[in-house]
């Protein structure tokens, strides 16, 4: 492509100067509530674990061809290099599980990751870290973090789904964000309940009226002799013929709040895309669909994310490696509908290794021409129709 061929094909989008004036020059990470409710509540620890130890495992797998002529390979960078970079050895100091699995919690709790390129290696950067720098023309003028200030050709920023802003994602945690606030209130209140001993174990009744430090007395002397260490409760003393009647009619049960809880749990697994079922339990005939739907639905589209990203950014074409253990049916199903297509002369064997993910091989461009002509009913050995006696 010529110089001036190049020129006429880069046109600036020339909304950008307002869309700066309205982003404005600089966009820090807001301050995040969701990793405290991601570190002590279960259900969100459980679920977004389950999200990243399946999601960091997929390989990539670097084809030779770049993705478009105008998004060449970085400079100096090549295949194996790339393929060492995504799936063995990110940098020096962390193993290529460690540095997914921190990629991955920043795209789920931030709704972004950032990954620093050096020229050599790749790193991670804390995406509660780093602060956007929006360009008036060509859309990202930098990145910051703290005092040091990157070029745009040395971030590679991966983005979830955000409606409010076209330079940070929203966090997969914020649009159920009151239900893991009622979640952690339920169970602070169960804690709070049974530590106060709200509930008395024992109501002491006296027909004459006793004095506060009469009553303080016993008390005391129950608690010394059967609190905490037997199991007894604070008591409760009523005097001066004070009768003890219900107020409301909640028990125990359901101050337990277990439908409660599995209504807020079952909503934050579903905002997160985990099936309650992977979670909770089942038998075989649910598992496996959910498992397949877990994979499709929620794991491979936030790969195809990171998977974008580097495609982009180092320019060659990348494809997920399609050795999934949640997808091995799925998979037996694809290998059956591929072969088909050979069979039937429809496509070439290297056609449908291309798409399975395998490597092609020599001398297997051709179509299959289908052998199902039926021999001759007198000699098998004689293809075709019998001729007609004249």
């Amino acid at each position: 492509m010529a110089w001036y061929q190049k020129l006429f094909r880069q046109k600036l989008n020339p909304s950008q100067p307002y869309i700066m004036m309205q982003e404005g020059t600089s966009i820090p990470p807001t301050p995040n509530v969701y990793w405290q409710y991601y570190e002590n509540l279960g259900i969100v620890n459980r679920s977004i674990n389950m999200i990243v130890d399946a999601a960091s495992q997929i390989d990539y797998i670097v084809e030779s061809d770049t993705i478009a002529q105008q998004f060449p390979p970085v400079k100096g960078v090549k295949k194996a290099s790339v393929e060492r970079l995504l799936n063995s050895e990110p940098n020096p100091f962390q193993d290529i599980s460690s540095f997914r699995r921190l990629l991955l919690l920043d795209l789920i709790v931030e709704g972004n990751a950032f990954i620093y390129y050096d020229g050599v290696h790749i790193y991670h950067m804390p995406a509660h870290l780093v602060e956007i720098l929006p360009d008036e023309k060509l859309y990202v003028k930098g990145y910051k973090l703290h005092t040091v200030e990157y070029k745009p050709n040395e971030i590679i920023h991966i983005k979830d789904n955000s409606m409010r802003g076209i330079y940070r994602g929203a966090s997969r945690l914020k649009s159920t964000l009151k239900n893991m606030d009622l979640l952690a209130r339920m169970l602070r209140f169960q804690d709070t309940f049974f530590e106060n001993g709200a509930v008395p174990g024992l109501v002491l009744k006296s027909p004459n009226a006793l004095s506060d430090k009469v009553k303080e007395r016993m008390i005391e002397g129950w608690l010394r002799a059967y609190s905490p260490n037997k199991g007894g409760k604070r008591p409760l003393i009523l005097d001066g013929g004070l009768e003890l009647d219900s107020l409301t009619n909640t028990s125990f049960k359901e101050l337990d709040f277990e439908a409660s809880i599995n209504n807020q749990e079952n909503a934050i697994m579903t905002a997160l895309g985990v099936p309650p079922t992977l979670l909770i339990g089942g038998n075989n005939a649910n598992i496996r669909p959910n498992q397949r739907l877990f994979y499709i639905e929620t794991v491979i589209p936030l790969m195809d994310k990171f998977l974008r990203g580097y495609e982009r950014f180092f320019g060659f074409k990348l494809v997920p490696d399609n050795d999934i253990a949640g997808l091995q049916p799925e998979l037996r199903e694809q290998a059956g509908f591929y072969s088909t297509l050979v069979n039937t002369g429809i496509i070439s064997v290297n056609e449908a290794r291309k798409a399975l993910a395998y490597d092609t091989m020599q001398d297997q461009d051709t179509l299959r021409v289908p052998m199902n002509i039926a021999g001759s009913a007198v000699n098998p050995n004689e293809g075709g129709r019998p001729d007609e006696e004249v």
